[in-house]
């Protein structure tokens, strides 16, 4: 890792982050830095602190080989050093009482009254809770790769059931997304961006 790549500020990690789709293949990252990556990842803020993300981290070539199919055979898939299937948690609620626990009793009983009102009886809910707090978990995965001097893409291109097959992800979690992390072969391609004032609506339509 370069000095210039630890030393980026958050604007310059925002501005030089692309999606890069062609990676150097056999480039390992280790242990301690993805650790790294991912517990800056796991800091994204989250409703109610119930932290609705889960990382499944494939890193073995046989693995993401079985991937390849799965995500339609993108070639990133195979060539990037790690590949990381960003889940949401439906049944994150589940988790209250561990995330409350060091808390007032008073407060605990008031945060998970809220959590379990809110949840019980709403899929809709917890579905949306699941893919936008993971969304949240996704992007600043991104970002902290990029600023340990590594390249991603977020994918959305695969086969959702047959991942959740080849993977035996449980019913409690939803795929989000799929994100190969390694060395970029070929520079991600600037993208045109819309005008901001297309973008950004003030006070109200």
């Amino acid at each position: 890792m370069s000095h210039t790549e630890q030393h980026m500020t958050a604007e310059e990690t925002i501005q030089s982050r692309r999606s890069v789709r062609q990676f150097q293949p056999g480039v390992s990252i280790p242990e301690a830095e993805l650790n790294e990556i991912l517990s800056l990842a796991a800091s994204a803020p989250s409703s109610w602190n119930l932290q609705h993300w889960r990382f499944l981290v494939v890193t073995e070539q046989a693995n993401k080989e079985r991937l390849l199919p799965i995500t339609y055979n993108q070639k990133q898939t195979v060539d990037a050093s790690v590949v990381v299937v960003v889940l949401g948690d439906l049944q994150a609620n589940l988790v209250a009482p561990t995330v409350y626990g060091q808390a007032t009793e008073q407060i605990r009983d008031l945060m998970l009254g809220q959590i379990n009102s809110a949840y019980e009886n709403n899929p809709v809910l917890a579905r949306d809770e699941a893919i936008r707090n993971a969304s949240l978990a996704a992007m600043q995965l991104m970002l902290a790769a990029k600023a340990k001097g590594y390249d991603t893409v977020p994918m959305g291109g695969y086969d959702r059931d047959a991942l959740i097959k080849e993977l035996n992800i449980p019913d409690r979690y939803v795929p989000v997304m799929v994100i190969p992390i390694g060395k970029a072969a070929a520079p991600g391609r600037p993208t045109d961006r819309l005008p901001l004032e297309q973008q950004v609506i003030r006070e109200s339509f």
